[in-house]
């Protein structure tokens, strides 16, 4: 009897063994696994881009019950400062995935230079349109092209002007101007377009630039005007809108296709939940109540600064917002830019961009 149960009980144990194998087999073995998946992220942790980054790896931390651990390297560290090159490491599987501004990932994907078209987006309304239309499919196509497979939309926001000269509200005012920008070609020309001096060098430098007067102005959106107390160097804001800095979450292709559906389908909500909560960040009182209430209700999160311009003006800035007559101004003064731009964006998703704002 001690031999039939020990027998029954070691049979038991090969098929309970049996069953976990095939369960892990399917579901992808614990081992296939890495203990930490490395993600770039330009920014640091208080950013609203950085808080994003980290409801990603939250997220698929729990919904995967532990097996994916995502690590945000804050800073551009895995870079060493050089953003531009994030879209290829990626591809080459140097980093697993990244939370990138399409600013960054433009030398490699050129399609997402659609967003850096001055003055064309405008809008919150436009971008949603763009992002999950034919347009933002389009971009996720040439990514997946390049070894990069697209999870979720999130944000950076519109990027404004601010400069310690004087109020922009014409084109003639930026010209001479000495401005920090982004060292993307597009915005380059932009500037130079306008008239203005465009410099590129990063944030630390351009501090020291901002204090001995060497530089007047740069541009960024809210979400880093109002961490990096853009007040202490400057006294006027233009809010243009005059382009966007739209942020996709993204993972290494073949890395991805390895991943079992289950551990694909945690990752992809994770991250269109992060998008969600982070674009809500960039937005927050500049939509209304909006993103304001999205973040409360869903998100049980409350803004620290639920309104961003009477908190910059509070801080002795002044605050200018373009009329339509103004915005068109702009809107004239940089279209020749479109005839260089347009055909290395493509002229099908140019024409794709202009149908979806217009659905």
């Amino acid at each position: 009897m001690n031999r039939r149960i020990a027998h029954l009980r070691y049979t038991l144990a090969l098929a309970i063994c049996f069953a976990v194998a095939i369960v892990f087999s399917v579901n992808g073995e614990a081992a296939d696994f890495k203990k930490e998946y490395k993600m770039q992220i330009n920014v640091g942790p208080q950013f609203y881009w950085g808080m994003g980054a980290q409801k990603f790896s939250d997220l698929v931390k729990e919904r995967t019950n532990g097996q994916i651990n995502i690590k945000p390297y804050w800073g551009s560290s895995l870079l060493k400062g050089a953003q531009l090159k994030s879209a290829q490491l990626v591809a080459n599987g140097v980093i697993d995935c990244a939370m990138e501004s399409t600013i960054n990932i433009s030398p490699v994907i050129t399609e997402a230079n659609i967003f850096s078209l001055p003055f064309f987006i405008n809008n919150f309304e436009n971008l949603d349109k763009m992002e999950y239309g034919e347009t933002g499919k389009a971009i996720f196509k040439a990514m997946d092209a390049k070894g990069l497979v697209g999870l979720a939309w999130a944000e950076n926001g519109f990027r404004q002007v601010t400069n310690s000269k004087l109020a922009i509200r014409t084109p003639a005012d930026v010209k001479g101007l000495r401005l920090r920008v982004v060292g993307s070609p597009i915005f380059i020309d932009t500037f130079r377009q306008l008239g203005a001096d465009p410099v590129n060098m990063n944030w630390g430098d351009a501090v020291t630039a901002f204090g001995q007067g060497v530089v007047d102005g740069q541009e960024n959106p809210v979400g880093v005007l109002v961490p990096v107390q853009i007040w202490q160097y400057h006294k006027y804001a233009t809010f243009w809108n005059y382009l966007v800095d739209p942020v996709i979450i993204y993972w290494n292709k073949k890395q991805w296709n390895q991943f079992p559906p289950d551990i694909q389908k945690a990752i992809k909500d994770s991250a269109e939940e992060a998008g969600i909560f982070e674009k809500a960040l960039c937005r927050a009182g500049l939509d209304g109540d909006k993103s304001l209430n999205l973040l409360k209700d869903r998100f049980n999160h409350t803004m620290e600064v639920p309104e961003p311009v009477k908190f910059m003006e509070s801080k002795g800035m002044t605050v200018t917002f373009l009329t339509d007559d103004e915005r068109n101004a702009f809107i004239d003064a940089t279209k020749p830019l479109y005839e260089k731009w347009v055909p290395k964006i493509g002229q099908a998703l140019y024409k794709q961009a202009m149908a979806d704002m217009a659905n």
